[in-house]
């Protein structure tokens, strides 16, 4: 996944909107299905630093983890609260679950709702077509728009592992007029509707982090902030990414934000 910019990001995200099919997705490796189950910790450290009350914390505690394998694929977690914890792994969403009863993963959707490329094409392909049918029935706001951006929406997950999907459009970073405010509305929309679901374990994609061109270092404090809003509502929210480069930058931003 590689930022886009200049006249080609332009072009693409006007090519998106017309006809978001024409997004790819397609991942390297697949999400081992022993890492979303129970990790056995290979390595802890624990930092503990004075934060403001408002976000909910009172200190935020990392351990990498791992799910022992080959592969040895590696997640960080981040102690939100005695109750909760935020985990960064790398994988494919679309093979993400914790318990198969209470548990979403993120769709980065269109406003349509009805699939498209990126994580939103792999998401409906791995769904069935119960999905698009689901989606097909969310009341319309206006003619084609099922959900405005900043906004989110729930349905069930069908063939995911996960039980639910929900769906949310993230802003274009170059053509809304305040993108901030619009993402830090999509994430907190989705864990309003998460957790108004009972929904214990959630998992997100980096939302407007593709052709929609939002930097990957602002994206992740925006998501990371609004997370802490909820630090006792779940008692795991995950950040799936795929690539090195993305992941990189959010794990670095999150040790930045929550260690310090």
């Amino acid at each position: 996944m590689t930022t886009i910019s200049g006249v080609r990001a332009r072009f693409l995200r006007i090519f998106s909107i017309q006809n978001p099919r024409n997004l790819h997705y397609s991942p390297h490796r697949a999400f081992p299905r022993t890492l979303i189950g129970t990790f056995s910790v290979i390595s802890k450290m624990e930092q503990s630093s004075a934060v403001s009350n408002g976000g909910g914390l009172s200190a935020a505690r990392v351990s990498t983890i791992s799910n022992g394998g080959e592969d040895n694929h590696r997640a960080v977690q981040f102690q939100l609260s005695p109750t909760g914890v935020l985990k960064f792994q790398q994988g494919d969403i679309t093979q993400w679950s914790v318990d198969g009863s209470s548990d979403a993963i993120v769709n980065p959707a269109n406003e349509q709702m009805l699939g498209g490329g990126g994580a939103d094409g792999a998401i409906h392909r791995a769904a069935g077509r119960e999905l698009r049918a689901a989606c097909y029935n969310v009341p319309e706001v206006q003619p084609g728009l099922r959900c405005p951006t900043g906004e989110a929406r729930i349905t069930p997950g069908f063939r995911l592992p996960a039980t639910h999907v929900i769906h949310t459009v993230g802003p274009i970073y170059f053509a809304h007029q305040n993108p901030e405010a619009a993402l830090r509305s999509a994430y907190r929309n989705c864990l309003r509707i998460a957790k108004e679901n009972n929904i214990q374990y959630i998992a997100f994609t980096a939302i407007s982090c593709g052709v929609y061109g939002y930097p990957y270092d602002e994206a992740a404090t925006v998501a990371i902030t609004a997370i802490q809003e909820f630090a006792n509502d779940f008692k795991e929210v995950h950040i799936v990414l795929f690539s090195d480069d993305i992941y990189n930058v959010w794990l670095d931003k999150a040790k930045e934000l929550l260690q310090n």
